[in-house]
């Protein structure tokens, strides 16, 4: 029999490697809408399994009817957000129309600004002021960047298509993870277990765990902060409390967003003369956040690796630069896995340290032993 210049187990692996490579080449396009599936799949896997039991095991109706309630969940929210905004916008349009056609002072609150009040109430009167100067202001701007508004019409189309592919995409990656998700991760940990075998438990149920707790726990408190803060801002009365309410709930997730956002909103009330409202704002978001921040927070968000402030705002933001909104969720994750990684390495340094102290001890016995 001829003897193999390589031997067929190296073949196998470099084969491989090449084709784990050429697929990540080729299909990294697809990138965004698997890893926004798996995550919605990981944060929903306890639920899904509840549905799983209902439908008796079936994972192909299990699967479809998750899909479903996960349309609904995206779909009807979304749809509600456009019809207000359509809502809002016609207010904007109507307002702009009544000024174009009758002018309008400049508020009380841009003129009390200090230091550019003065300026800004000046920029205001001849753009705005005067009856038909919206109109002329329009088409000196339109008329000036027709081809910049041309391209940003062009690629605002783009965007929506892009963005209504990559959602047909994770829903399809989304249904077999629900359906084929259970056989798929068995077949994970037994390679895992090949590759990692004293470790592949513990580091690879970091993952799961930390996405569950940190989509649940952010998504949670982002709802809870916008309804909150909303509630305040119609207290406060600020105008569109709806509106300020959501795009404060949107905001909760980037770090820093939200007490950006009330501390806006209130220079905005005292800068229309509203101080007791803006100061209250103030106190009221500020006292908000740091219960949220102290309590709530530490508990909801981190799962079973809980990271220290600088991972966790590292991950959250250098996700948010590299990979977007979903970076806010898969940030986190990879940071946990490092820090998962890292206190392996300590726990395998102490214990190499341990035996080494308790093997000298030994040695030390047993010489003792022969001497005496």
């Amino acid at each position: 029999m001829r003897i193999a210049l390589i031997p067929p187990i190296s073949v196998a692996r470099w084969l491989l490697v090449l084709t784990v490579f050429a697929g990540i080449y080729f299909f990294h396009g697809f990138l965004v809408p698997v890893l926004a599936a798996l995550v919605i799949g990981f944060a929903s896997w306890p639920l899904y399994r509840d549905l799983l039991r209902r439908t008796r095991g079936n994972t192909t109706i299990g699967a479809t009817i998750a899909i479903l309630m996960v349309i609904a969940f995206i779909v009807v929210p979304i749809g509600i957000a456009i019809s207000y905004t359509i809502g809002e916008v016609r207010q904007w349009i109507g307002w702009a129309l009544e000024v174009n056609r009758f002018g309008s002072a400049p508020p009380l609150w841009i003129v009390n600004l200090p230091i550019v009040g003065e300026w800004l109430a000046g920029q205001w009167i001849r753009h705005v002021g005067e009856p038909g100067a919206v109109g002329e202001l329009v088409q000196l701007v339109s008329g000036a960047n027709i081809g910049n508004i041309y391209r940003a019409v062009v690629a605002a189309g783009d965007g929506v298509f892009h963005l209504v592919l990559t959602l047909l995409f994770m829903l399809i990656a989304l249904f077999f993870v629900y359906r084929d998700g259970s056989a798929f991760s068995r077949q994970i940990d037994m390679l895992g277990e090949r590759i990692l075998p004293s470790r592949w438990e513990r580091i690879s149920r970091v993952v799961p765990a930390t996405i569950s707790s940190t989509v649940t726990g952010m998504t949670l408190i982002a709802i809870g902060e916008g309804i909150v803060l909303g509630i305040a801002y119609w207290i406060a009365g600020v105008p569109s409390p709806v509106t300020l309410g959501v795009l404060t709930g949107v905001m909760a997730l980037i770090p820093g967003g939200a007490p950006l956002s009330f501390t806006l909103v209130s220079i905005y009330l005292v800068a229309s003369g509203s101080y007791f409202a803006g100061f209250g704002l103030l106190i009221w978001g500020s006292v908000e956040l740091f219960i949220v921040d102290k309590t709530l927070r530490p508990k909801l968000v981190g799962g079973p690796i809980k990271l220290p402030f600088l991972p966790t705002f590292f991950g959250l933001v250098g996700g948010v630069k590299t990979m977007g909104f979903l970076g806010l969720f898969i940030g986190p994750v990879l940071m946990a896995l490092i820090v998962a990684i890292w206190r392996e390495w300590m726990r395998e340094i102490e214990l190499s340290n341990m035996a080494a102290i308790v093997d000298a001890e030994l040695a030390e016995e047993k010489q003792t032993r022969r001497t005496a």
